[in-house]
Parts: structure tokens; sequence; C-alpha cells
């Protein structure tokens, strides 16, 4: 066989002795997601995958993640709430919510106080540190949320609270009023 022949009829090879991938393959081509792009709940958890990307690059400076965020802003605005109606109305496991706030007091955010009424319980507040936190957590917040509006555009912005909030009392989520 002649050697310009064999240079057009053997298959390519890369680097570490397999075929390289045709340019329409699987890795290039756009995937089938079915039905799924069409399901509530996937596009919710994509919708909110995004979301938080855009909350862990603004907030991660600060070591504060969504569900911190939430428990420090429900303390600030409900100071002397026990855990577990702090658990409750953000719909965090207990055990979960035990965690985080070891983890907030810890760090100086966060107060436990126990009740008159039942020392096992503990009214929780924050700390001079966590208030002045959640003064910069607010305003990066707002900033963060205002990427949202000019992404979306006002008009979409507002009218995703009404529907958002109907699938949550749908399903059991909790009363928002």
């Amino acid at each position: 066989m002649d050697s310009s022949l064999r240079a057009r009829t053997t298959k390519p090879v890369g680097r570490d002795g397999a075929e390289p991938r045709p340019a329409d393959s699987p890795a290039k081509t756009s995937i089938d997601f079915g039905p799924l792009d069409q399901r509530v709940g996937y596009v919710l958890r994509r919708a909110q995958l995004a979301v938080f990307q855009d909350f862990f690059s603004r907030f991660e400076a600060l070591d504060i993640r969504p569900a911190q965020y939430s428990i420090l802003t429900v303390i600030e605005r409900n100071a002397g709430l026990s855990q577990t109606r702090i658990a409750d109305a953000l719909g965090i496991k207990k055990t979960n919510l035990v965690a985080m706030i070891d983890a907030l007091e810890a760090r100086g955010l966060v107060r436990r106080e126990a009740t008159a009424r039942d020392r096992r319980a503990h009214a929780l507040s924050l700390t001079a540190d966590g208030r002045l936190l959640m003064r910069k957590l607010h305003r990066i917040s707002a900033d963060h949320e205002q990427r949202i509006v000019e992404r979306l555009g006002a008009d979409v912005y507002a009218g995703l609270f009404a529907p958002l909030r109907e699938i949550a009392a749908m399903m059991g989520d909790r009363d928002e009023g």
C-alpha cells in the first residue's frame, strides 16, 4: 500500500492512544432532557442552582451560605424565637438547624439564652457582631437581587413571587403571610 493512501485511511489517534471524538460526539451535542424541562420541580431546581451560584460568589468572602443568611435574618427580625420555631418556619430539620446555630454561635454571631418557661428551649438573638454582619449581608443581598431584576426585567421578577408562594403553600411547605 502506498504511504499517501495509508495516511488517508488510518484513523487519527490522540496522545492517549484513543481515537479523538468527532465534532458531533455526545460531549459536543445538546442533551435531550425529555420531559424534565417541562417539570416544575426540575426547572425550579435549575433556577435555584443559578441563583445560589450568584449568591455563593457574593457571600463567599463573609463565609455565609443561603441557609445561614435565612436563619440570621429570621433571628434578626424575631429575636427570642426558639430553635424549634425557626426550624419549622424555615423548613429546616431541627438537627440540621442545631448544627448551624452551633456554628453561628461559635462565630460570635448568635446568642442562645434559656427561656424562663422551659429551660430546655433556647431563645435566639443576634450579638452585636451578628447585627453588624447583617447590615453587610443585607447590602450584598440587595445587590444580588438587583442583578436578578436586571437579568429578568422588573415585571418578570415581580411576577415570580405569587406563583412560587402558591406552589409552596399548595405543596404544604408553610403559610406565607
